[in-house]
């Protein structure tokens, strides 16, 4: 120890018998900042545990995660992110219930099977404060849900189709699971908004998530059906094999995409005109007030979820990317993910 530092030890220790105070307040790493391996730690000194769950692994998460890192260098925490790498619900379960056992303060999910994993939901809303994000369990004990109301962003999309067919015409649908929140509600509010404009759903197909069947559903789809005018993908990679696809195949300009999500091959497929449009969340909000409300449930307990809205939701909005608007959304998103 050197003499400076020993002068300021007994400074902090004559000030801590002055005032009756605790000697915590004059260490030099200061209450509430950042361990060495970056975990927060409040005025208790209890090391505060969040975690963020996905529904599984895309580029798509990559922006929620620069929110996540954000929120983390702001608040001097750290939130640690799970990745189901199979996208199953029972993967998920498992991840969920390891988080509970190990005493984490506050669990951030988009929920894979909103109505079969209820049950594990609510076992592990017992033990944490428990969020939803992206992918909603409304049946559950979750809190809130942070994310896209994706009933209205289904309508938003069903209103850029009618504008393709004005005259009506012919689509089909893809996605991971259509047992999702998300994806039976977007395809809910496609069709509330379409079928009322002659515009006919002829087939949808599930991939589970595997890439090379994303693809394969198009081709099989587009060939089963030479008069389909458009090809709608629920899910984030789902754009990017539905324009591989088209191409594939010859038919751009006649099967035309539109799309959920902002892959980098769903802007490029805008750009080249191959795509017509993508409806686009906002994944970096997911991120950012995702970790910022587990910290507040974590640290605030009953003051933080009497701040919670009353619907329990809080709706982070969508927005329409075309050949317009391509470009400048292309370079918000770069800047976003530094």
């Amino acid at each position: 120890m050197n003499h400076q530092n020993g002068l300021w030890k007994l400074a902090c220790a004559a000030f801590a018998i002055l005032s009756m105070a605790s000697i915590a307040g004059c260490d030099q790493g200061g209450g509430g900042e950042v361990s060495s391996k970056g975990s927060g730690k409040e005025a208790t000194d209890k090391v505060v545990k969040l975690a963020f769950v996905t529904n599984g692994s895309s580029d798509f998460w990559k922006i929620a995660f620069a929110g996540v890192h954000k929120y983390e260098q702001e608040a001097k925490i750290q939130v640690d992110i799970k990745v189901p790498q199979n996208s199953t619900p029972a993967e998920q379960n498992q991840i969920l219930e390891n988080l509970a056992s190990q005493g984490y303060d506050a669990v951030g999910v988009s929920v894979l099977a909103p109505n079969d994993q209820v049950t594990v939901l609510n076992k592990v809303a017992e033990k944490v404060k428990l969020i939803t994000f992206d992918s909603d369990a409304p049946k559950s004990s979750r809190l809130l849900y942070i994310g896209t109301n994706n009933y209205e962003a289904g309508k938003v999309l069903g209103n850029e189709i009618v504008k393709l067919l004005p005259n009506g015409g012919k689509m089909a649908v893809f996605v991971g699971m259509f047992a999702v929140d998300n994806a039976a509600q977007r395809l809910k509010g496609i069709q509330d908004v379409v079928t009322p404009h002659n515009i006919q759903l002829v087939d949808k197909r599930e991939d589970n998530t595997d890439l090379a069947k994303a693809r394969s559903n198009v081709e099989d789809i587009i060939n089963a059906h030479p008069d389909l005018d458009v090809a709608t993908g629920l899910w984030s990679y789902n754009g990017p094999a539905i324009a591989a696809a088209v191409e594939a195949l010859g038919k751009k300009g006649k099967v035309i995409p539109a799309v959920f999500d902002e892959e980098d091959a769903t802007l490029a497929g805008i750009e080249n005109g191959t795509v017509a449009c993508t409806v686009v969340q906002k994944p970096f909000q997911f991120g950012y007030l995702g970790s910022k409300w587990l910290h507040e449930l974590a640290t605030k307990g009953d003051a933080a979820i009497a701040a919670i809205p009353p619907s329990k939701v809080i709706d982070t909005g969508v927005d329409v990317i075309n050949k317009e608007n391509v470009a400048q959304f292309k370079a918000t998103l770069a800047e976003m993910k530094k």
